[in-house]
């Protein structure tokens, strides 16, 4: 059994244990994310499957201390590198140090370098980490704390956000992740509709449709795992071959937005998802939203992600917007469920809706609320 850690966005770790514990895997939560035992299969599922994750890490065996760098070169040079790496191939490293004798980052990464070389018989090109980059080397963490040296192998390489849909996107987009946590942190059952009426370029009833037919996140991408020598195929296909719900049993999942262009990105975004017929767009204010005729009977969801005064809309007034959303919900979507995030409370209290504030997430470096409730 080898370690694995998952490393999360703060706020979901607990909706990313819960996805862990749906594939029969136990967590251990720790700070940054949490920590896992498990075989191959338990990794390729967790890059598969998870729909919350930022990356998941390979740990290279149990910490060791290091106080000076000779010893440091030396315990690295003994970790099983031949598992992760070929001879001679590129990497990048990420060094973090803290309250350690060795504090210099760029000294620890040349010597955790010079260690891989010693141990693959060969020197491996040093790039720096990219994450923008669609195809990044493979990236090697290491951590420093209190002269504890922790060493990680990164198996996701592209971060896990990325499901290799969204091409297009409108103004400060929403990462897939997020969008697939607050759907987790609202209690949608799958089940009943759900709707965004700020959808942007679609991220959120994008990543609704995909949850509702069982398409695991991670099913049309590479991921960095894929590369190492002892990389299973056959018990890859078999992982990222499943039962999908049938299209008929899914309920209405609608976006709507009043930029034109951004509903235009949307559907082009759906369309790379393979879900574009199982979502209906429209390009709507959000006076104008109107819930399917089923949801008298049964009440959905409003899940949305709607301006907060902040990049898109600096210095305007959003107060009458969520006055008028609420009066909205109130008139159109009765008894339904709410989750709007948004980075100033005092907004949501505009809405005249009764929400639960105490998720706090961070969305492109903002802090921001999650308000939950009923209509």
């Amino acid at each position: 059994m080898d370690s694995f850690f998952v490393v999360t966005a703060p706020g979901l770790e607990e909706f990313t244990a819960r996805e862990l514990r749906s594939q029969e895997i136990e967590p251990v939560l720790e700070p940054g994310g949490m920590l896992f035992q498990g075989d191959l299969s338990a990794l390729y599922r967790a890059n598969l499957q998870l729909r919350t994750a930022s990356r998941v890490l390979a740990r290279l065996g149990n910490f060791f201390f290091a106080t000076t760098f000779p010893e440091l070169q030396k315990r690295a040079s003994r970790l099983p590198w031949e598992r992760f790496l070929t001879p001679g191939q590129p990497v990048s490293l990420r060094v973090t140090c803290h309250h350690s004798r060795l504090y210099h980052s760029e000294a620890v990464g040349r010597t955790v370098a010079k260690a891989i070389s010693e141990r693959m018989g060969q020197a491996s090109p040093l790039h720096k980490p990219d994450e923008e980059s669609d195809d990044p080397p493979q990236l090697v963490i290491v951590r420093l704390a209190d002269d504890k040296c922790t060493v990680s192998v990164d198996s996701s390489g592209v971060l896990l956000h990325k499901r290799g849909y969204r091409q297009a996107v409108a103004k400060a987009p929403l990462r897939e992740t997020l969008a697939a946590g607050i759907l987790l942190a609202s209690g949608w059952d799958r089940a009943s509709p759900v709707l965004d009426p700020f959808c942007g370029s679609g991220t959120i009833p994008i990543e609704a449709a995909l949850m509702a037919l069982g398409i695991p996140p991670g099913s049309k991408r590479r991921f960095a795992f894929m590369g190492w020598p002892g990389y299973d195929e056959q018990l890859w296909n078999t992982l990222n071959t499943g039962e999908l719900k049938a299209a008929g049993d899914l309920p209405p999942i609608l976006g709507s937005d009043r930029d034109a262009g951004a509903i235009k990105m949307a559907h082009e975004n759906a369309e790379r998802a393979g879900v574009v017929e199982f979502i209906e767009f429209k390009c709507q204010a959000v006076s104008a939203i109107s819930p399917p005729s089923l949801a008298r009977l049964k009440p959905g969801w409003v899940v949305t992600n709607p301006p907060y005064g902040l990049r898109v809309s600096e210095g305007r007034d959003l107060r009458n917007l969520y006055a008028q959303f609420g009066h909205v919900l109130h008139e159109k979507c009765p008894r339904w469920n709410v989750m709007v995030m948004c980075s100033d409370p005092a907004l949501l209290g505009q809405m005249q809706v009764k929400l639960d504030t105490s998720l706090g997430l961070v969305n492109g470096g903002i802090h921001v609320r999650v308000g939950r409730g009923i209509v």
